[in-house]
């Protein structure tokens, strides 16, 4: 695997995403709890951040802010329209203190 990016855990707030950059199209991190989720950061219906959209850790899930479609943090699929297509799913580990993402 590739590291793309590496940020301290305490960077990324519980029940929020963060943008990193790093791969084709940045990084959409987020951290629910103890654990952390990492998809690509652009929504595949528009050319928008999905690291600027709100998280919902119940359906473990991050909206886009333009549209409304909403991915699962697990497979990246869509789980709502107008998106039709999947977001990438990046590899999340974690080294001490740091969290890592790779490709």
């Amino acid at each position: 695997m590739t590291e793309l990016a590496r940020t301290p855990r305490s960077s990324v707030p519980d029940g929020k995403a963060v943008r990193l950059e790093g791969g084709p199209d940045g990084i959409c991190l987020v951290r629910l709890g103890e654990r952390f989720f990492a998809l690509a950061d652009r929504c595949s219906h528009a050319d928008v951040h999905l690291s600027e959209g709100e998280v919902d850790a119940d359906e473990c899930s991050v909206e886009c802010w333009k549209h409304g479609s909403s991915f699962s943090l697990l497979d990246g699929l869509p789980q709502s329209l107008p998106a039709t297509g999947p977001v990438a799913v990046l590899s999340v580990t974690i080294d001490g203190e740091e969290v890592v993402v790779s490709a």
